[in-house]
C-alpha cells in the first residue's frame, strides 16, 4: 500500500471542487443570486454570493481540473480513473457545482437561523460544499466514486481529507482576508 497515494488521491480528486468557492470570491461581485429578497426577515442568501461569482467558480474549477490530468499524465494513463478530458470535464463541472451549491445551501440556512454573512457556523462553514461536492461526485460516477474514495484503503484518504478540510478552509479564509477578498478571517 502506497500510504501517500491512498491519503492523497481523494483531495487530488476533489481538488476542483475546492477551489471552487475561492475563485468565487476572487472573481464574484455584480447581481447577488437571490437578486436582494429577503425571506422572513433575513436576505435568502446575501450579498456574499453572486452570479458572476458562481459562473467563475465552476469556470476555474474545471480549468483546475484540466490542468491536474495534464499533470498526471506522467503518473497515470487514466487520470485517476477520470479518462479522457471528454470524460473528465463533465465530472469537474458537476462537483465544482456541488461545491458551490453546497455553499449556497450554508448561506441560506445560516440566514435562517440569523447568522450575518461573516458570521461563524462551526461545521457547517467548513462542510457544506464538501457534502454536496461528494454526493455529486458519487451521483455522476457511482462505481468510480467507491474505487477511489472508499475501496482498498482509499477510505483512508477520505477520512484523511474530511480532517484537513477545516485547515484547508481556515487558510483560504486568512489568505482571502489578507487579500481583501474577505471581511472575516474565518
Amino acid at each position: 500500500m502506497d500510504v501517500a497515494l491512498v491519503l492523497l488521491t481523494p483531495l487530488w480528486l476533489l481538488w476542483p471542487a475546492m477551489v471552487s468557492n475561492s475563485f468565487a470570491a476572487i472573481f464574484g461581485g455584480g447581481t447577488p443570486m437571490d437578486f436582494g429578497r429577503s425571506w422572513k426577515g433575513n436576505r435568502v442568501l446575501g450579498d456574499g454570493k453572486t452570479w458572476r461569482g458562481f459562473v467563475s467558480g465552476i469556470v476555474f474549477s474545471v480549468l483546475v481540473g484540466i490542468a491536474q490530468i495534464v499533470l498526471s499524465e506522467p503518473f497515470s494513463t487514466t487520470h485517476f480513473g477520470l479518462g479522457s478530458y471528454e470524460e473528465a470535464i463533465p465530472y469537474f463541472i458537476l462537483i465544482s457545482t456541488g461545491a458551490l451549491l453546497g455553499d449556497c445551501l450554508g448561506a441560506f440556512v445560516k440566514r435562517r437561523l440569523g447568522i450575518p454573512r461573516g458570521g461563524k457556523a462551526p461545521g457547517l462553514d467548513q462542510y457544506d460544499f464538501f457534502v454536496v461536492a461528494v454526493l455529486f461526485a458519487f451521483i455522476s460516477k457511482p462505481g468510480w466514486f467507491v474505487s477511489y474514495f472508499i475501496a482498498d484503503y482509499f477510505w483512508l484518504g477520505t477520512i484523511f481529507l474530511i480532517f484537513l478540510i477545516p485547515l484547508l478552509h481556515r487558510l483560504s479564509n486568512i489568505i482571502g482576508y489578507k487579500l481583501g477578498r474577505k471581511h472575516v478571517p474565518w
